[in-house]
């Protein structure tokens, strides 16, 4: 089976905008040209790699395996070519906001190995809600800051002149749901979920899921008590108080009792980016160091988890 694995940057477009428009507009080209490289990608795997619906364009699992094999190469491509641009001896002080899950997870790590490999490089970590992150970058407080997304609702927002945004992981949401409080785990009507949502604080990207849910179903979204921390999630879900969506990443290494995590169809994903102002075209400075080493820790995180999975 002989694939062009250029095509396969329009199947992964497909799959992180949900549709072949969105795709046309993130790629830059226009959607017929979209459908010719999805024919013809067909045409090489033999195999039907995207199903349309009345809500948009979902991937088949070949196409799901497809996409996969998308992402591998998107992230060997991008370490490839940071270790290319490399970089001296590195001095200077590079403060980056983000919230609990990505610093616990990817930055906080491995900040001993990147102390070690550039001693004169500070990196400072700010967590904080998105609001005041986004406050202290536009103050230049901050010389960078990592924000969460919703993928299916993310083409709404628009970004401040100036503010570049690099794409770093997208991820699956998950639902979270007392243990046995669903009879069949298989076949999960989010419309007729039997307790309420746990509401989330407005600015957090879950907010954005549950109100495209709501959207999306028809139904109402009742939502009780209000959390911004992951575990005050997964502890009000253990007592019973209802269900909530969380992202993959914010559950590494977490252990809770009574609970079930599962997956659902039409949940979609979490996209991670990093935003700051005034990028250079150089890749030498600190920032631009850093911005390479986040992306290696998200590529070897996220090949670590492919590796994992049953």
């Amino acid at each position: 089976m002989d694939i062009d694995p250029r095509r396969l940057r329009v199947l992964l477009a497909i799959a992180r905008t949900g549709g072949v428009l969105a795709a046309a507009d993130e790629l830059r080209i226009t959607p017929s040209a979209v459908s010719q490289q999805l024919n013809k990608l067909e045409d090489e795997t033999k195999h039907a790699l995207v199903v349309r619906t009345p809500k948009g364009s979902v991937l088949t699992p070949a196409g799901l395996a497809a996409a996969e094999a998308a992402e591998e190469i998107e992230r060997a491509l991008n370490v490839a070519r940071a270790r290319m641009e490399g970089g001296a001896e590195l001095a200077g002080v590079v403060r980056v906001g983000g919230f609990t899950s990505f610093l616990r997870t990817i930055v906080i790590p491995h900040l001993p190995q990147w102390r070690v490999q550039y001693p004169q490089l500070q990196i400072r970590i700010f967590e904080d809600d998105l609001p005041a992150l986004i406050r202290m970058l536009r103050q230049r407080e901050l010389d960078a800051v990592v924000v969460e997304l919703d993928s299916a609702t993310a083409a709404q927002r628009s970004l401040p002149a100036g503010m570049s945004e690099e794409p770093m992981l997208d991820e699956p949401w998950k639902l979270v749901v007392p243990s046995d409080a669903l009879i069949d785990t298989e076949n999960v009507d989010l419309a007729r979920l039997p307790l309420p949502w746990i509401g989330v604080e407005h600015s957090a990207a879950n907010a954005s899921v549950i109100g495209r849910l709501h959207r999306s179903t028809g139904g109402q979204v009742n939502t009780v008590h209000q959390y911004q921390e992951t575990l005050t999630a997964l502890a009000l879900v253990a007592a019973g108080e209802g269900v909530a969506v969380v992202p993959a990443l914010a559950l590494s290494g977490v252990v809770q009792d009574g609970v079930d995590v599962l997956d659902v169809p039409g949940l979609g994903t979490r996209r991670i980016v990093l935003r700051r102002f005034d990028r250079r075209k150089s890749v030498n400075g600190p920032m631009d160091t850093v911005a390479r080493l986040l992306r290696e820790s998200v590529a070897a995180f996220d090949a670590h988890a492919v590796a994992q999975r049953p």
